[in-house]
């Protein structure tokens, strides 16, 4: 299943660099890239301490290409 990240915008709420993410959740820097990039699928436990530490949960910090699929035709059937 793919998805997407919402790293980068909330990231940039909290002014944190990706240097500044991955230090705080014990990873390299360009894990945080390829997260952002939707090349890596993250373990539970490091989407779980990157929600943590940009103050989401892990529901809001990935959104999946199926759920976004399944609102948009909702959205439509409502209109």
């Amino acid at each position: 299943m793919a998805f997407r990240t919402r790293i980068k915008e909330l990231r940039a709420r909290y002014d944190l660099t990706q240097e500044d993410l991955a230090k705080k959740v014990g990873v390299r820097r360009e894990t945080i890239l390829y997260l952002e990039k939707g090349k890596y699928n993250p373990s539970l436990k490091l989407a779980h301490n990157i929600a943590r530490v940009l103050k989401t949960t892990i529901d809001d910090l990935f959104i999946f290409k199926d759920e976004e699929e399944n609102a948009n035709e909702f959205q439509s059937y409502r209109q």
